[in-house]
């Protein structure tokens, strides 16, 4: 029977990673509906995104290829610093830097505390509104290469508000994005690139930990583990090549109505005790 769940948490992760309506509360959120109803957990969060993010690198291939080309040889003198990729490297790193160090400190709090289910339905609401009006009062004008230091690092910022369940790294970051007067294009693509150290860090650092130190409460192994980030890269590439065509012609505020009612619905099965908090 797990291997059916792994499929189907899998498919969630994959279909939920790049939408801005948290991947991590949908997993959270569909483990408690199957056998047994238990939260599949950070660790298991964590290395299914690796297939998502591989997701991410095949799609944006040329894009990362060219930026760590530039970059090196930006190191060297070879390629100016003023130039556009080059500057794109620099801020993907440091904009990586918040939520490695807050992800280190508050582990344990994330392992366990921030997937109360209800701070994932208020996360849910509270980041629906938020996605909501930065989409209908953001200016939206700026391409990704007129990105400058200061909104790198509140991109960054506002990733590591993805550390608690509920937020979504894609949502946040692209809430920002929209806020500071990006296009809904360059939003994403930044995010995207954005999420790539961050996500990868995190995975393999708990894959690390799985492998030293098997959880023996795990409810997950290793082996369903790798079968759910299978199918979540496979789901994840489908999902950001259809994303990046809907948003070229829509808004995001379907996403935006979706998490505030999944919130409240969520708030209501806690209510009625259908739910483990």
């Amino acid at each position: 029977m797990n291997w059916i769940e792994a499929i189907i948490l899998g498919l969630v992760q994959g279909l939920t990673e790049f939408l801005p309506v948290s991947s991590s509360a949908h997993l959270r959120v569909v483990g408690e509906f199957l056998p047994g109803a238990v939260d599949p957990g950070a660790a298991f969060t964590a290395i299914t995104q690796i297939g998502t993010e591989l997701a991410v690198l095949l799609y944006f291939w040329s894009d990362i290829t060219r930026i760590i080309s530039k970059w090196c040889k930006a190191l060297v003198g070879k390629v100016k610093h003023s130039d556009p990729d080059v500057r794109m490297g620099w801020l993907i790193i440091i904009g990586s830097i918040p939520i490695g160090v807050l992800g280190l400190l508050f582990e344990d709090y994330i392992d366990t505390t921030f997937r109360s289910s209800w701070i994932v339905a208020t996360m849910l609401i509270v980041f629906g509104v938020l996605l909501a009006m930065a989409d209908t009062w953001g200016k939206q004008f700026k391409p990704i290469r007129q990105l400058t230091w200061r909104d790198g690092i509140l991109y960054g910022l506002a990733q590591a508000l993805a550390l608690i369940p509920g937020v979504s790294r894609s949502g946040g970051t692209i809430t920002m994005g929209l806020a500071l007067g990006y296009t809904r294009q360059a939003a994403a693509r930044y995010a995207f690139l954005l999420a790539v150290p961050a996500v990868f860090a995190s995975g393999f650092y708990k894959l690390a930990q799985s492998l030293t130190e098997p959880d023996p409460a795990a409810t997950y192994g290793m082996a369903e583990t790798f079968l759910a980030t299978g199918v979540a890269f496979i789901v994840g590439y489908a999902v950001i090549a259809w994303l990046m065509r809907f948003i070229s012609n829509n808004s995001f505020n379907v996403f935006a109505w979706y998490r505030i009612l999944l919130g409240v619905a969520l708030y209501i099965l806690l209510g009625l005790g259908l739910i483990n908090a």
